[in-house]
């Protein structure tokens, strides 16, 4: 497993990526401590307008980013945007400027920068300035409604269309397949796996990669 690192570690997908790694390192870059971090893993606390520059220090082999928030934890759609793609851009450029030639970055099913919807072209934005980049190799993760036990309050609609999902998920065929809901352990197993993947390109998994992944 080529040297990782990871930001937005301390989300539903984050901390099930550390779990996911095990016994295997991972340097994990947070804003704050992230508590009951394994011992044979590299913590760095720093505000996130260092992050470039200490990513860029690191000089991993792969950036995994799990960044990511929604509108009303974030009180503006100016301040989800500083994290969902100002922040992810930043961390971007400084594994560029060690040259990392590898990132992983979760984003979301339904992502387009021309897209309707703020979150949604958010998202759109997010990957086309990732790929403008020029990483080797650059995945793309669009998980659906994400599954599991998320830090902090809950969030009423996510709840709710939680416990939708089993009826939801059951009516949704062929190409609307990749808006079903999907375990974070899922997603965080296919980050893992592809960690460990060689190769180039741009590549885009949605939710039967993402299982067929973490398989």
């Amino acid at each position: 497993m080529p040297d990782a690192l990871i930001v937005g570690a301390t989300g539903l997908v984050g901390r099930a990526v550390i779990e996911r790694f095990g016994s295997r390192p991972i340097t994990v870059l947070a804003r704050r401590e992230v508590e009951g971090l394994a011992a044979q893993h590299k913590p760095l606390v720093a505000p996130p307008e260092r992050w470039t520059d200490i990513i860029a220090a690191e000089k991993p082999a792969v950036l995994i980013s799990c960044l990511g928030t929604t509108i009303r934890q974030a009180g503006s759609q100016a301040a989800f945007r500083a994290v969902d793609h100002d922040l992810v851009l930043a961390a971007a450029r400084g594994a560029k400027a060690g040259g990392t030639p590898h990132m992983i970055s979760v984003s979301s099913v339904g992502a387009a920068a021309k897209s309707g919807n703020f979150y949604l072209r958010t998202k759109g934005e997010t990957e086309d300035d990732l790929r403008a980049l020029g990483f080797d190799r650059l995945d793309l993760i669009r998980p659906g409604l994400l599954r599991g036990d998320r830090p902090g309050p809950q969030r009423l609609g996510e709840g709710i269309a939680t416990i939708a999902a089993p009826l939801t998920d059951a009516l949704l065929h062929g190409s609307f397949r990749r808006y079903r809901s999907i375990s974070g352990n899922s997603v965080a197993a296919a980050i893992v796996a592809l960690a460990g993947q060689g190769g180039l390109g741009v590549h885009i998994h949605e939710n039967d990669a993402i299982r067929a992944l973490a398989d």
